[in-house]
């Protein structure tokens, strides 16, 4: 009778053991598909502020794609998550207005950008993603150089942006907005703005 009670508990144990291994291997292969997926390819954020809105919520729980930009460069209209170029542990998200080798001006609540194709300047057409209410406050002329991007909030009159800090550096840049994942009623999958 001992015997067997002691066959039962050893075989108790090694079925612990078992469970306990299967959930370790279950755990590293998790961890393995997982961290660099999240290091390397994709990374949530959480939006906090107004800088954004309408477009973008306080609250908002986004997905950043981070390996476009590996491959392809920002293109205008791009809603990126950079580091703040003045406090590098902070992060921001805003919208790529102005790219490299133009110039961006902004006057009487319009922005005009200039390049190789519109040496007189092109008025900005952001009705796409600008509440029709939005002010585009200032009066600037900025020459953006290689590797840099002007870049707004959506919310023009609470951001904190290019108007006031100057051009993004591309290596601030972790990546772009790739899908909004809550609040679930407002889940989305975002793709290029189209300019008229």
């Amino acid at each position: 009778m001992e015997e067997k009670l002691q066959s039962q508990n050893s075989e108790k144990r090694e079925g612990f053991f078992l469970f306990v291994w299967e959930i370790i291997k279950i755990a590293a292969l998790a961890l393995i598909i997982i961290l660099p997926i999240r290091y390397f390819i994709a990374q949530p954020f959480f939006v906090k502020g107004a800088s954004m809105e309408s477009a973008f919520e306080n609250g908002d729980y986004l997905i950043i794609n981070e390996v476009s930009y590996r491959f392809s460069e920002p293109q205008r209209g791009d809603v990126v998550v950079f580091r703040f170029p003045e406090d590098p542990k902070q992060f921001f998200i805003k919208r790529i207005i102005g790219l490299p080798n133009e110039t961006v001006e902004i006057r009487n609540n319009k922005v005009k950008i200039f390049d190789e194709k519109n040496p007189d300047g092109s008025i900005l057409d952001e009705s796409s993603y600008l509440d029709s209410n939005q002010i585009t406050e200032g009066s600037l002329r900025i020459k953006i150089y290689e590797n840099e991007y002007f870049v707004l909030g959506d919310n023009r009159l609470h951001s904190s942006d290019s108007r006031r800090w100057g051009t993004l550096n591309k290596d601030f840049i972790i990546g772009k907005t790739f899908i909004r994942a809550w609040p679930i009623k407002e889940a989305k999958y975002f793709t290029p703005v189209a300019y008229p």
